[in-house]
């Protein structure tokens, strides 16, 4: 059992908990992840292991409620026990001492791009940030990747912070303004990592995408998160959740998450239909 210390809204929707996990804390490296159940019947919630402090022995971690068990989730309160933190999990960030790199966040992507752009800066290394979101009310994190990464831009789908514009449009600006970058990362919806990886695919720019979203049990065993990527089948949870973005197939990626739309629908519908009784 994981007792919740502290819980604060980013975001509609949006929750970051800070979760006694001492093990996991101590071990953790950017770019992993836990697994975990809020009870015995509960399905299995993959979530970026967003900060940590291991003195304290505690794990930050950032969730959307989108569907029947996140929603569930961000109803818990400080003092209450999640059953099941499982990890740390998934391959750690590749970080170089001393590189340059532009991490790019898209809405909770951006929980997920944080520990990484701290770690290429504890390292040495320079990082460039970019935040967006459809609307101010949706930007997170920005107090935080600001601090480790100089400059941080902030794009808005409707300019109500920072520039008008996507997340492509400010990354486009940077490099035509000299900015050069040893690495790309981007993370976020399934069509903003893809578009990254068009502007920076004629560049022959490296750019590093994480596929976490597609997890279910995370330890390579149910197949639910298999993706072509170089036209090899791999597997999110054991040999990522990183991968060059310009070898993943993201049109098969797009289909796979589409698969069990419909059932997320029913579940949450009943979810929300006991939760209003």
């Amino acid at each position: 059992m994981h007792t919740i210390l502290s819980k604060e809204t980013l975001a509609p929707d949006v929750v970051r908990f800070w979760i006694d996990a001492p093990p996991i804390a101590r071990k953790r490296r950017p770019g992993q992840f836990v697994i975990i159940r809020i009870s015995e019947q509960g399905e299995r919630i993959p979530l970026t292991i967003a900060d940590a402090d291991p003195a304290a022995g505690t794990i930050s971690l950032v969730v959307q409620g989108v569907g029947k068990s996140t929603k569930a989730l961000n109803r818990m309160m400080p003092g209450e026990q999640i059953l099941d933190v499982a990890g740390p999990l998934g391959q750690p960030t590749h970080i170089v001492p001393g590189m340059s790199i532009c991490c790019i966040g898209g809405g909770i992507g951006t929980a997920v791009v944080y520990p990484i752009a701290a770690g290429v800066k504890a390292a040495g290394g320079t990082v460039t940030g970019i935040i967006g979101a459809r609307t101010s009310d949706l930007i997170i994190l920005s107090k935080e990747l600001s601090a480790v990464a100089d400059p941080c831009l902030i794009t808005t789908d409707d300019g109500s912070v920072g520039r008008k514009g996507l997340v492509t449009d400010a990354l486009k600006h940077l490099l035509d303004t000299g900015f050069a970058f040893d690495e790309v990362v981007a993370v976020g919806p399934l069509p903003m990592m893809r578009a990254v990886c068009d502007v920076t695919r004629p560049l022959g720019l490296k750019t590093v995408v994480s596929l976490n979203a597609i997890m279910v049990d995370g330890t390579g065993m149910c197949g639910g998160c298999r993706v072509s990527v170089n036209g090899e089948q791999k597997f999110v949870c054991v040999d990522g959740p990183e991968f060059d973005g310009h070898q993943v197939d993201f049109g098969e990626l797009a289909a796979r998450l589409r698969a069990y739309r419909d059932d997320e629908a029913l579940a949450l519908e009943q979810y929300q239909q006991r939760a209003s009784v």
